[in-house]
């Protein structure tokens, strides 16, 4: 077993025995980093991945209460990051006394990785986003989904359906998945012929 799902074992024991502000500051300890970059990368330029990340946080600590393990913590996250994207994109700013649980072990996990993680992933990430800014929204999703953050399909295809989705529906969405992916490898290789050409 590894050490990433080992942690997930342990989070979820967390959550079950209804420690959900010890739950909530280890994922964010153990995710959110790579949380951070996703948001970054799926974001609109002109969205505060900042507070989306802080929604996201307060998201998890209260969706950890009806959390029911038919998939991995992670994916879990991954899942409400994708509704924290979408939300952002049609609802106005919220001012900084409205984000965050009022839980201070929460808003301190949230602050520390926040500013260590963007601090180390920037520059990489602006390099990274203008390649990936030519391909459509869920191209990209999907990209840092399966290559940045190795997750499943069926975990893919979890966190871009929602919890509500019912397996048939997941499996059929995991396959066309695999061959969307194939067509992503593809465009990117255009992308980068393009680039190195000019």
């Amino acid at each position: 077993m590894s050490e990433t799902e080992q942690s997930d074992l342990a989070i979820r024991a967390l959550i079950s025995s209804g420690e959900i502000d010890h739950a909530t500051e280890e994922a964010i300890r153990l995710y959110g980093p790579e949380l951070i970059g996703w948001l970054c990368s799926i974001l609109p330029p002109d969205c505060d991945a900042q507070e989306a990340f802080s929604r996201l946080s307060e998201d998890m600590w209260k969706s950890f209460r009806r959390f029911d393990g038919r998939c991995s913590v992670r994916t879990w996250c991954y899942m409400l990051a994708r509704h924290v994207a979408s939300r952002l994109r049609t609802q106005p700013r919220r001012s900084q006394e409205e984000l965050v649980s009022s839980i201070p072990s929460v808003v301190q996990a949230v602050t520390h990785v926040w500013n260590t993680t963007r601090a180390n992933n920037q520059r990489v990430q602006d390099v990274y986003a203008e390649i990936r800014s030519a391909l459509d929204e869920d191209d990209q999703a999907l990209l840092v989904l399966r290559v940045d953050r190795d997750l499943a399909w069926r975990d893919i295809a979890i966190v871009l359906l929602g919890e509500n989705a019912d397996p048939d529906e997941i499996t059929r969405r995991a396959a066309t998945l695999r061959k969307q992916f194939e067509r992503v490898k593809t465009r990117l290789r255009e992308l980068a012929a393009e680039r190195l050409s000019e």
